[in-house]
């Protein structure tokens, strides 16, 4: 068969798919140019996925028995809304499988997991990657330009916390 016929279909992760996961982000850390910040390791990843108190949930799209994509979720809650909903942290899809319907299965899955008592998806995108906001456009994805992401990671989030009373 070849390669633009092959099926693709989306499952849920296992902790065996984690090597090959973090495959799949350096992939996606490369393509951001972002490499230098990956610093998961397996034992981290199957923590997160499969431990105790999982973090988030992964599926992983293969075209055959080849995985091609990921996508990486957890839950969130919106207070105006008091419901819950998904925060889409990684979708992505090895370039050479770009096209064939991979991200879309993909975000497909994902959204299925969304509650049903009006929930939503949500997810930031680099203004530079006019592929995937193209491709998120096309299925009726809604800038949220007048939000700013931000984040405290490193010296300034422990000076921060160091601040509480409610030290964990």
């Amino acid at each position: 068969m070849a390669p633009a016929e092959l099926a693709v279909t989306v499952r849920p992760t296992t902790a065996e798919d984690v090597p090959r996961l973090l495959e799949l982000f350096g992939a996606l850390a490369d393509y951001e140019h972002l490499r230098d910040e990956l610093h998961a390791t397996e034992e981290q990843l199957r923590d997160a996925l499969f431990g105790q108190r999982p973090a988030a949930e992964a599926v992983i799209a293969e075209r055959g028995s080849e995985p091609v994509g990921y996508a990486l979720f957890f839950p969130t809650f919106s207070s105006f809304l008091a419901t819950r909903g998904i925060w889409l942290e990684d979708l992505f899809v090895l370039p050479e499988h770009r096209g064939a319907g991979v991200g879309r299965a993909l975000l497909s899955a994902v959204a299925a997991r969304v509650p049903d008592d009006g929930g939503r998806l949500e997810w930031c995108a680099l203004d530079w990657n006019e592929l995937a906001l193209g491709f998120y456009r096309g299925i009726g994805a809604q800038p949220m330009d007048q939000w700013t992401t931000l984040r405290l990671h490193g010296e300034p989030l422990v000076r921060l916390a160091a601040e509480s009373a409610d030290r964990r």
